[in-house]
């Protein structure tokens, strides 16, 4: 047996998963129920039965996780929602949190 091929077999290939970031949504008394409904189906691609749910419980509780990914898909998603609410002139808030 060559040595590469010994190094080969004693190699194991260890992947790790990424860290997942919670997307937290919070509630405030001037964003619309529309508008949080709007930004859970076109952006984070929930269907309109979840997408209601969770804007109850935001609206109910005062925040809710309403969606998780990677850290730079959280991120972009956040901000591309932050932005879209500017458009609208809402204060609607979100964060992303590690998920424990």
């Amino acid at each position: 047996m060559s040595a590469q091929s010994e190094l080969q077999q004693r190699t194991s290939v260890r992947t790790k998963e990424p860290v997942q970031y919670n997307v937290i949504m919070i509630n405030d008394d001037f964003t619309t129920m529309d508008f949080v409904v709007m930004i859970l189906i076109e952006i984070f691609k929930k269907d309109s039965v979840t997408a209601e749910q969770l804007m109850l419980e935001v609206h109910e509780t005062g925040r809710a996780v309403v969606a998780t990914y990677p850290y730079d898909i959280a991120v972009s998603k956040v901000n591309k929602a932050l932005s879209r609410a500017r458009e609208y002139g809402f204060p609607f808030r979100m964060v992303v949190e590690e998920r424990s």
